[in-house]
Order: structure tokens, then C-alpha cells, then sequence
């Protein structure tokens, strides 16, 4: 780093006690002799060769190496020579000797009177200057500016093969050109930093030194360090920035090329096996059970999907990134890749909801089926069982369940073609795009077993319905039975009730003739309504006989009830028949009577016959007879008419008015005996 009064550099060659390699020392010297610039060099060096630790024939041989290594460059050569000087007469022959032919001027000098030709200030402590050089020091920054450079320049044409194949050729080329050179041999960053940190070296003027010391400062225009890291270090950024660019178009095209990659995948297992699981997958099954199966089936097939459905997501999520932040040139590819995967996606979704949607309503089908089967065998059993009820509310209220059933029957049937239909419908709309192939012959097996399963329940249901019509009408006809029966029953208390309120309330036999003959021809209005009951009875019970011939069984009470209204109507003839008898005898004694007692006693020729007086007394004497006697059954029983008390009142009336009868006999009799004595 010194320099001579001329401003030449000063080249230092320090010989030791040890064999000195000349190859090695000539290589030493072209190394150094190419740092310094082209005007540096144009000034000369002077070429201290430090030989006090060596032998004169190697220093001569030093010298004359440096002929052939730096001639020109040279201006002169100072050999230190140690304390025991050598032969004079030999150095200064030989240097002298060879003066012309070396090219430059060769002076031995002692190292205390190296001053006299450079200055102390250029030289080493070595050479009694006050240089501060710290030669391991200058040796690694060295060591660290040629590493630089040489990985730097390495870099920079490593990065413009990189960045020139990628700007020019066809994309091909391009693609092939990235995937040769794209990983650079160093790492650019750290490259970069080394450049940084020895720029911040060389910016401050010094490679190194002892701390505390003084600084040795080089110079820029001579060792053109600073210049060198600038201008690579630039170059490196620029490079280094396309080369980023680079990466990162390739980053892209490599995410572009792995989600196409990605779609395909996604895109080659949804119209290949995905689809091949559902073409295989096209019966609908004919029980609940076998519905079922199907159903886990799809659910197994829905779940291999719902992976694949995942990875459309991911993809579609990054398919969006890589649009809103992508080139122009990128937005065409990857709307097509966005839009192919959305319609595979799409069109599998859709025909495994379709699926889906099919089999549950299959299952819904085939419950409804099923439960209408049970429906149908519950009423099958209920009819197959005989009836025999215990009474007409027994029988409504199975002929009501009856009715209940058949009706929950109709509901249930009519859900079933509910059901059916919709399936149907489903069916038909399933386009053979659905799965990729005709599904013509496997949809007319679905169809025929759909359609055979309503048909068979309707006949089942039809079957049923002819045997409710059976049932219902022998119900009917059963339930008329009991009703004919209990009306049969029914007049025969009313008959009776007539008969116990003849005996008990029709006992007055009045109190003149007009009044009798009222409560005669009401008596024969109270017989009227008696012949009604009877004659209502008896065709109730004719038509029950009718009913059992019908329902080829025996009616309950049919068999005493006839009997039973037979002895109550001729017990009650027997009775109507006295009373009239009475109200007839009645009629005719007040009639007489009133006759005799209301006619006038001037007219006594009228009484002229008694007979009619004797007469009215046997009639009326026959009445009270008949009024202590009771009415006498054909079973040997006897009822009276009223309590005692209101047959001893009637007798009564019947005596008071046969005293009047009496009486006016008696009045009609004086005047006959009066006259023979007048």
C-alpha cells in the first residue's frame, strides 16, 4: 500500500531462511501485479526485496525473475542486505554486469538507508517506517473482495442465462430454459450481504488495524475495490430483481400448472369412477329394508364425493386468489379451468342429490306400502272373524271401527299413489344424461314394480271393501234384529201399562147415561190404541223372524216375547170386554132410570106396567152384582177394577139412584090405593 517519491506502488518481496519456490514466488507476483489499475501500473513499482534472511544467489535469482515477470513496470529494485554483506565486489559486479539487460536500476542497500530512496511514511515497521500494515488482515479482506467477486460475477452470468431464457423464445423454450438453469450455484442474498459488508468496509477507508490504531487507507483510483463491489453489487440487483420476477412468474405458472393438475384430478375421478359408482347405482328397491340398504350405499358412494367436493373448494378458493390477483394473460386459463371444474362439480352434485332424492322417496314409498299392508291385513282379520255381539250398541260400535278402518284404508291407499306418482314422476325426469348411459330398461323395472305394488294393493283394498259391504249389511240387518226385538219388547210393557191403567183408572161407570156413553166411546178409543200396540208387536216380531231366516240364526227373546204379548192382549180383551160390558149395563140401567124419574105424575097411565120398575131394579141389581166380581184370566188369575173403595163409591151412586126408582114406585102406588075407597 505504500508509494515511492514517484507515486509508484511499492512491491515488497520478503525472503526467508527456507528453499524458496520460484513458480510459487512468480505466481505471487502476477496475482498482485493484476490488482493495481493500468495507471497505477504506468508509473512504475519499486521492489523492495528484503534478503537479510536469505542468500545472494536467491536474491540474484529474485532479480532477474523479476525481468521476465514485471520488465517493463519496474523502475527500481532495493535489496535489503543483511549485516553480513555480501562479497560487494560480487552483488555490485553482477547487478552492474546485468544493468542493461534488466531494464531497471538494481541498488543494494542496508534497512536503515532504505530511507534515503522512500519516504518512512510508505514504509513497514519492518523497514524503520511508520506504514501501519497488518498483512493477515489486508490478506482475508482480500481473500473476502475475490471471493465476492468471483461468486458475484459467477452469480451475474448465472442470473442473465436465467433472465435472458426466460425473456426470449417461445414458451417452451422458455419452460425448458427455467427448469435448466433456475437454481443459481450461491444463494443471491448472501452474496448480496458479503457485498454490503465489504462496501461498508472499503466506504470507510480501511480494511482493518488494531483497534486504537492508526488506519491504513488505500487508495480508490489505485486498487479499485470500492468501484468494483459498487458497480457488482449493482449489477447483482438488477439481476437479482429480474431473476425475482422470474421466480415468481414461475411460482405462478408452477401453482397455475399444479391447480390445473389438481382440476384434473378432481375432474378425471368425478366423470370416471365417481360416475361409474353411480351408473351401477340405478334400483330403488322393493321393501323398506332393501331401500335402506340402498340408501347407505349412496351414503358410502355421498361420502368418497364429499373428499373430492373438498379439494373443489380449496381449489375454487385459490382459483379466486389467482384472479383477483393474476395477470391478464392468466385470467382466460384460469376462468376455463374455474368454469370446467364448477360444471363437473356441479353435474355430479346434482345427480347425487337426485339420487338421494329418489331413494328417500322410494323408502317413503315402501313405508307407506308397508303400513298399508298392515292396515289391510288387520281389516282382513277383523272381517274373517264371525260377529256375535251382545247387543245393537256393540254392533254400531263395530260396524263404527269397521267403518274407521275401511276409511283409514282409503287414506292410506290414496298416499300411496300419492307416493307412487311422485316417484313416478321422479323417475320419468331421470334424462340419461344422469348417469351417462340409457336407463330405459332399469327405469321399467322400477316402474313395474312401483305400478305392481299399487295395483296389488288396490285389489287387496277392493277384496276388503266387498267384504265390509257383506259385513255391514248383515251388521245392519243384525242391528235391525235387536232393534225389532226391543221394540217388540217394548209394546208388550206398553200393552201391559194400558191393561194396568184399565184396571186402576177406568173404574168410574158415571153419574147419568150421557156421561157413560162419553166413557164408553173413550174406552173404545183406549181399545184402538191397545189393537195398535198389539198389531205393532206382531210385525215386529214377524219381521224378526224374517231377520233370523236372513241371518240364519236364532233370535234371543223372539221366542217369549210372542207368547208374552199374546197373554197380555188376551188379558186385556178379557178386560176391555167387562168394561164395556159394565158401561153397557150402566148405560142401560141410567137410561131407564132417568126415564121413570124424570116423566110427570099427572100421567100415571104411563106407569101403568110396574114391570119397567122391576126391571130397572134387576138391572141394577145385576151392575152391583157385577161390581164385587173380578175379571177372571184364562191362567185361572183375577184382577179387580180399581181399589175396594172406588168400587163401594160406584155401588153407592148405583144404590141412591135405585132408591129414587124405589121411591118413585112408591108415589105412584098411593094414588091407586086412595081411589077404590073414595
Amino acid at each position: 500500500g505504500g508509494k515511492d517519491r514517484r507515486s509508484g506502488l511499492i512491491l515488497t518481496i520478503p525472503l526467508c531462511l527456507e528453499q524458496t519456490s520460484m513458480d510459487e514466488l512468480s505466481v505471487t507476483l502476477d496475482y498482485l501485479l493484476s490488482i493495481p489499475s493500468e495507471k497505477c501500473k504506468a508509473r512504475g513499482f519499486t521492489v523492495i526485496v528484503d534478503g537479510r534472511k536469505s542468500q545472494w544467489n536467491v536474491v540474484k535469482t529474485v532479480v532477474l525473475m523479476l525481468q521476465n515477470v514485471v520488465p517493463a513496470e519496474v523502475s527500481l529494485v532495493c535489496v535489503v542486505k543483511p549485516d553480513e554483506f555480501w562479497d560487494k565486489k560480487v552483488t555490485h559486479f553482477c547487478f552492474w554486469k546485468e544493468k542493461d539487460r534488466l531494464g531497471f536500476e538494481v541498488i543494494l542497500v542496508s534497512a536503515n538507508k532504505l530511507t534515503r530512496y522512500i519516504e518512512p511514511c510508505q514504509l513497514t515497521e519492518d523497514f524503520g517506517g511508520t506504514l501501519t500494515y497488518d498483512h493477515m488482515d489486508w490478506l482475508n479482506k482480500r481473500l473476502v473482495f475475490e471471493k465476492f467477486t468471483k461468486e458475484s460475477t459467477s452469480l451475474l452470468d448465472e442470473l442473465a442465462l436465467i433472465n435472458n431464457g426466460s425473456d426470449k423464445g417461445t414458451q417452451q423454450e422458455k419452460e425448458r430454459s427455467i427448469d435448466l438453469n433456475f437454481l443459481p450455484s450461491v444463494d443471491p442474498e448472501t452474496v448480496l450481504q458479503t457485498g454490503h459488508e465489504l462496501l461498508s468496509e472499503l466506504q470507510q477507508r480501511r480494511f482493518n488495524g488494531s483497534d486504537g490504531g492508526v488506519s491504513w487507507s488505500p487508495m480508490d483510483d489505485e486498487l479499485l475495490a470500492q468501484p468494483q463491489v459498487m458497480k457488482l453489487l449493482d449489477s447483482l440487483r438488477e439481476q437479482y430483481t429480474r431473476y425475482q420476477e422470474v421466480c415468481r412468474q414461475r411460482s405462478k405458472r408452477t401453482q397455475l400448472e399444479e391447480i390445473q393438475q389438481k382440476v384434473m384430478q378432481v375432474v378425471n375421478w368425478l366423470e370416471g369412477p365417481g360416475s361409474e359408482q353411480l351408473r351401477t347405482q340405478w334400483g330403488i328397491g322393493d321393501s323398506i329394508r332393501a331401500s335402506q340398504a340402498l340408501q347407505q350405499k349412496h351414503e358410502e358412494i355421498e361420502s368418497q364425493h364429499s373428499e373430492w367436493f373438498a379439494v373443489y373448494v380449496e381449489l375454487n378458493q385459490q382459483i379466486a386468489a389467482l384472479l383477483n390477483a393474476g395477470d391478464e394473460e392468466d385470467l382466460v386459463e384460469l376462468k376455463a379451468l374455474q368454469q370446467q371444474l364448477s360444471d363437473v362439480c356441479y353435474r355430479q352434485a346434482s345427480q347425487l342429490e337426485f339420487r338421494q332424492n329418489l331413494l328417500q322417496a322410494a323408502l317413503e314409498f315402501h313405508s307407506v306400502a308397508q303400513d298399508l299392508s298392515q292396515q289391510l291385513d288387520g281389516l282382513l282379520g277383523m272381517l274373517c272373524v264371525d260377529v256375535a255381539p251382545a247387543d245393537g250398541a256393540s254392533i254400531q260400535q263395530t260396524l263404527k271401527l269397521l267403518e274407521e278402518k275401511l276409511k283409514s284404508v282409503d287414506l292410506g291407499l290414496q298416499g300411496l299413489r300419492e307416493k307412487g306418482q311422485s316417484l313416478l314422476d321422479q323417475i320419468s325426469n331421470q334424462a340419461s344424461w344422469a348417469y351417462g348411459k340409457d336407463v330405459t330398461i332399469e327405469n321399467k323395472e322400477n316402474v313395474d314394480h312401483i305400478q305392481g305394488v299399487m295395483e296389488d294393493m288396490q285389489l287387496r283394498k277392493q277384496r276388503c271393501e266387498d267384504m265390509v259391504d257383506v259385513r255391514r249389511l248383515k251388521m245392519l240387518q243384525m242391528v235391525q234384529l235387536f232393534k225389532c226385538e226391543e221394540d217388540a219388547a217394548q209394546a208388550v210393557e206398553w200393552l201391559s201399562e194400558l191393561l194396568d191403567a184399565l184396571l186402576k183408572t177406568h173404574i168410574r161407570l158415571g153419574d147419568d147415561a150421557q156421561e157413560t156413553k162419553v166413557l164408553l166411546e173413550k174406552h173404545r178409543k183406549f181399545v184402538d190404541v191397545a189393537q195398535s200396540t198389539y198389531d205393532y208387536g206382531r210385525q215386529l216380531l214377524q219381521a224378526t223372524v224374517v231377520l233370523c231366516q236372513s241371518l240364519r240364526c236364532t233370535s234371543r227373546s223372539s221366542g217369549d216375547t210372542l207368547p208374552r204379548l199374546n197373554r197380555v192382549w188376551k188379558q186385556f180383551t178379557i178386560t176391555s170386554e167387562e168394561r164395556v160390558h159394565r158401561l153397557e149395563t150402566a148405560v142401560a140401567f141410567h137410561s131407564s132410570a132417568e126415564k121413570i124419574l124424570q116423566e110427570c105424575p099427572e100421567q100415571p097411565e104411563a106407569f101403568n106396567e110396574m114391570e119397567q120398575f122391576d126391571e130397572i131394579e134387576v138391572v141394577g141389581k145385576s151392575l152391583l152384582d157385577r161390581l164385587t166380581v173380578p175379571v177372571v184370566y184364562p191362567d185361572g188369575s183375577e184382577q179387580y177394577f180399581g181399589s175396594p173403595s172406588d168400587m163401594a163409591s160406584a155401588a153407592e151412586h148405583i144404590r141412591e139412584k135405585m132408591k129414587l126408582v124405589s121411591l118413585k114406585k112408591q108415589q105412584l102406588r098411593q094414588p091407586e090405593a086412595a081411589t077404590p075407597e073414595s
